[in-house]
């Protein structure tokens, strides 16, 4: 299962990656979430992981994807309430915060705006990818593994520490310390 949800992280993250290099918008949510389709659902479940092409444009309609959490579509084009507001970013951020407060849930939100992939837990962001990174695709399988590592975050930028080129990773001082002293110690 594991493996499978791994699988599922660095799916999302190359999807993200070719949505924010050209100046596109996405929100992907994994877990639990109440939403409203705003299209019909005229594509039938599948698992994303098979299909990232159909994935990719599925996620580029309005509105959120929702997976669940053995990585079958469950809707495209939903769109998700917000609760709380993500402060200097729009409605996309917003909803994806909301429905990043269940606990399990994992969300991914592209930015069109600033072309990065911000990783939402429990409410917080734990990772922000610049898509616009020069190689920044060789970095995604790091990413995912200490993506699996680092418990939720802080949502307080200046606290972020870059590991990986055009990877920020948000969390608290003890897991980031972990992750630094297994980082230098290697």
């Amino acid at each position: 299962m594991k493996k499978d949800i791994k699988k599922l992280e660095e799916v999302l993250i190359q999807v993200g990656l070719r949505i924010a290099k050209r100046g596109e918008g996405a929100l992907f949510v994994v877990g639990d979430a109440a939403y409203k389709p705003l299209v019909d659902q005229s594509v039938p479940p599948f698992m994303v992981v098979d299909n990232p092409k159909l994935l990719e444009s599925l996620a580029l309609m309005d509105g959120a994807v929702v997976i669940d959490q053995k990585g079958m579509l469950e809707a495209y084009g939903a769109m998700i309430e917000s609760t709380k507001t993500f402060k200097n970013f729009g409605t996309r951020h917003s909803a994806g915060m909301s429905v990043s407060e269940k606990k399990g849930n994992l969300v991914v939100v592209v930015s069109e705006e600033d072309r990065k992939i911000r990783i939402l837990k429990e409410g917080k962001m734990i990772m922000q990818i610049d898509a616009l990174q020069k190689n920044v695709e060789g970095s995604v399988d790091e990413a995912v593994n200490i993506l699996e590592s680092v418990g939720a975050g802080l949502l307080v930028p200046a606290l972020g520490v870059t590991l990986l080129p055009g990877i920020v990773i948000f969390g608290s001082a003890y897991y980031l310390t972990k992750l630094l002293h297994k980082k230098f110690k290697e």
